[in-house]
């Protein structure tokens, strides 16, 4: 990883605290995590779980054209990954969602954990069953926390269905969840290219939503079948940390990702675009503008998970 200098101003109370991270070369990235998170530590934050994933708006999606020449399918045999892989927990959601008549997949960083051969902390299931509380066309939404004895909602603006299966929380979330100010948003079909698979379009709509693209990946286990409709294999092959759209935007719509970025680069050893870099730094002091929730669940991963 290329050096980095960020310099910004976490405050609490009334005391203010700078904290410098200098441009120095092949920076240890756990180092520079680490440097932030001391800085806001300092400051008693808290750590708290959320969800990760962000929803990037409709303006900054439109300036991403549908090129549907990068759009591939993975054998995921040939990537080594093997059904056992997957955790018991894991299949016992997707199979129950299947069952009921919804698609399933696992999504975000299980998948690019298991391409890169290595144990995943967490999988994360998408599905087109509902989460939003309410009524759709005469019938109750919550068709995801129907299907299982133990579950419940949780999250105000991005909200996912925590199912507790055998001891293990599988957090599941629904193509149609986006910010709460924009209420239940439908997939508009008509600017689907020709020729465009309806599912495949809903999945590249939902892909340009995620944090960055190794996170973006969408695996169906049952047909073997890994989606990547953002280039995400060749970022993984050369370990390149790179946004779904325009680094500037994507932190401008949400600053935690710059310490997500952080942590997913120390933790797998990863470099960054160099957009994404020159993002990061000229963004760097929007992180004091988060809340104590986003800053502190992004913590308690550097601290006690990475």
């Amino acid at each position: 990883m290329r050096g980095m200098t960020f310099t910004f101003t976490l405050s609490h109370g009334v005391d203010t605290q700078s904290e410098k991270l200098h441009h120095i070369s092949h920076t240890n990235p756990i180092q520079t995590a680490g440097s932030f998170s001391n800085a806001i530590f300092e400051g008693g934050l808290q750590p708290q779980f959320h969800r990760d994933m962000s929803s990037v708006s409709n303006s900054v999606r439109e300036q991403c054209q549908t090129d549907m020449s990068k759009w591939k399918k993975l054998d995921s045999r040939k990537l080594g990954i093997t059904r056992s892989m997957i955790s018991s927990p894991s299949w016992v959601v997707l199979k129950i969602l299947r069952g009921a008549g919804f698609e399933a997949y696992l999504v975000g960083g299980c998948v690019r954990d298991l391409i890169l051969n290595k144990t995943p902390k967490d999988f994360d299931v998408i599905t087109t069953a509902k989460l939003n509380e309410g009524t759709y066309a005469g019938r109750n939404n919550l068709q995801i926390k129907k299907q299982f004895h133990r579950a419940h909602i949780v999250g105000r603006r991005f909200p996912i269905c925590r199912v507790h299966v055998r001891n293990s929380v599988i957090e599941v979330s629904s193509f149609e969840t986006v910010a709460e100010h924009a209420k239940e948003e439908k997939v508009n079909f008509s600017h689907m290219p020709s020729g465009c698979d309806r599912r495949d379009f809903v999945r590249w709509r939902d892909c340009l939503r995620r944090d960055f693209t190794i996170n973006s990946l969408f695996f169906d286990p049952f047909v073997n079948i890994i989606y990547d409709y953002a280039n995400s294999m060749k970022d993984l092959r050369s370990l390149k940390l790179r946004t779904l759209v325009p680094a500037q935007l994507s932190f401008k719509e949400d600053s935690a990702r710059i310490l997500r970025g952080l942590r997913i680069a120390a933790r797998l050893g990863l470099s960054f675009s160099r957009k994404t870099e020159t993002a990061m730094q000229t963004l760097a002091s929007s992180i004091k503008s988060l809340d104590k929730d986003n800053v502190g669940a992004e913590l308690y991963v550097v601290l006690w998970i990475c």
